[in-house]
């Protein structure tokens, strides 16, 4: 089975970099200094922030689907973050060095499937999910803090489903 993982799009956040603190407030959106390595993923670059840099701390909806399971919470999007384009069945360092939640959703936003695993062994749990044709996508979320980390679809191959995923 191969699978794509996606980041978030920077052009959804791109207005918000370089903003002043008080504009930043406004929207509900707080600076944060990086002051530890790994402990701040980007969103956008796949990538944890290196300490000194600076992240944007939002809420973002990242299941938006008309369904009970309509979800958003906390993500750290990096400023001047460049979006990353992982490979086909390409699983990035961020993700594989963390305990992750893995939610597998049908086309109607219903959670069908989900599961808890170590970042190493995330590409056999996509497999497994994937092996059932009522999910059409999975979530990935940070375990531990709970935080939506990146989208996993079947390659676009094998999906002929064409939802926009970002």
């Amino acid at each position: 089975m191969t699978f794509q993982i996606r980041a978030l799009a920077v052009d959804q956040f791109s207005h918000l970099f370089g903003k002043d603190e008080d504009e930043l407030e406004r929207l509900g959106v707080k600076r944060v200094l990086v002051d530890s390595m790994p402990g701040f993923p980007c969103r956008v670059s796949l990538q944890d922030a290196e300490v000194g840099e600076s992240v944007l701390l939002m809420n973002y909806e990242h299941q938006a689907a008309a369904s009970p399971f309509r979800s958003s919470h906390a993500i750290y999007v990096r400023e001047e973050a460049i979006q990353a384009k992982p490979a086909e069945n390409g699983v990035p360092e961020v993700l594989r060095r963390r305990i992750l939640s893995l939610r597998a959703f049908d086309d109607a936003g219903m959670m069908v499937d989900a599961d808890v695993v170590d970042g190493q062994k995330i590409v056999s749990v996509i497999d497994r999910m994937f092996g059932d044709d009522s999910v059409a996508y999975i979530h990935v979320h940070n375990a531990k803090m709970g935080c939506y980390a990146a989208w996993v679809e079947r390659s676009p191959c094998q999906s002929l489903r064409g939802v926009d995923r970002n």
